[in-house]
């Protein structure tokens, strides 16, 4: 499935139902009199937040729709039928703004959320309605009014209880696969997550959400590299797990490189919890692994975890540890 977090949509609601002018013709009755029931309700258009969405590309190839109209009154004081609702799903963490694509409309942090975004015409009357005493015959009755319709946008940043950042290739990807159901490509080379992939890791009975979000690169928060576009999958996350490639020539370079980042593009993102993450130390050998986070721990503040995405032990001492951050 392809990704899609930004489309421009057009919704129009249902327009309400005319009322009818009818009168009674019925044989044997000598005075008819009105008989014109209401028109229906147009219907609305609602979006409800969905947890089997992860993306808004179903609306790529559909971004016009409409909401049945009411149906129009008819003889014998029958009410026209109300037009059918229109649900459109999409995933949590959806953000709904209007045209100018700046003012936020909703946005979508509970499963099953619904927002009438667009509200359907209300009918028309009949005549009936306009019966009185001095006025038994009345012509009169009244058409439905327009459903309401607009232009919006659909936003989607991602909701997940850690967000995994890191340079390119700094094994992200495998890292989500190994404790998590999700598939994410992996292979070696820069920018092989393309998308923010969604997996839930499961242990000690508990769940939880994570997110690979695209390597970050210097110039990022400017568009430079996947860009701005995949920085604010970051916002929803409750805690930060930075990915490190124990490798790397400058850890300390490394780190901060993703860390101006994120205070360029939000200096909030900065206050949320982080846990760092040496990767791939099957590469070197244990005394050198030790030496590199000992002196890595005198340069930045926090606890440094080291990993190794092909052994257990190490995979399922990550989980136990992102429970804690999580719980």
């Amino acid at each position: 499935m392809k990704f899609l977090d930004q489309i421009k949509i057009y919704l129009k609601a249902g327009n309400g139902g005319d009322g009818s002018p009818s009168f009674r013709r019925e044989k044997f009755i000598e005075y008819g009199g009105p008989d014109g029931g209401d028109g229906g309700k147009g219907g609305s258009v609602v979006l409800k937040s969905d947890l089997n969405l992860n993306t808004l590309i179903d609306y790529r190839y559909q971004q016009h729709h409409k909401a049945e109209r009411g149906e129009n009154g008819m003889g014998q004081n029958r009410t026209g039928k109300s037009g059918e609702n229109l649900i459109l799903k999409v995933p949590l963490g959806t953000q709904v703004f209007e045209e100018d694509n700046k003012t936020l409309l909703y946005d979508f942090t509970k499963l099953e959320e619904e927002f009438v975004v667009a509200n359907g015409g209300k009918g028309g009357l009949g005549n009936t309605r306009f019966k009185s005493s001095t006025n038994r015959a009345p012509r009169k009755f009244t058409k439905g009014t327009t459903g309401e319709e607009f232009t919006i946008w659909l936003q989607l940043k991602t909701i997940a209880d850690i967000g995994i950042i890191g340079l390119p290739n700094a094994g992200k990807s495998s890292l989500l696969a190994s404790i998590t159901n999700a598939n994410p490509k992996i292979a070696n080379y820069h920018f092989t997550t393309l998308n923010p992939n969604l997996g839930v890791a499961k242990y000690d009975d508990k769940e939880i959400t994570i997110a690979d979000i695209p390597g970050l690169i210097e110039g990022a928060h400017e568009g430079t590299g996947l860009g701005i576009q995949f920085l604010k999958h970051i916002e929803r996350c409750n805690t930060l797990l930075h990915l490190i490639d124990i490798t790397n020539d400058d850890l300390e370079k490394a780190y901060h490189q993703v860390k101006n980042e994120l205070k360029s593009y939000s200096p909030d993102l900065l206050k949320k919890k982080e846990l760092v993450v040496l990767n791939k130390i099957d590469l070197i050998d244990n005394d050198l692994t030790n030496k590199i986070i000992q002196e890595f721990s005198r340069k930045i503040d926090g606890e440094i975890l080291s990993l190794s995405t092909f052994k257990k032990d190490s995979v399922s001492k990550i989980k136990s540890k992102l429970i804690k951050y999580v719980s």
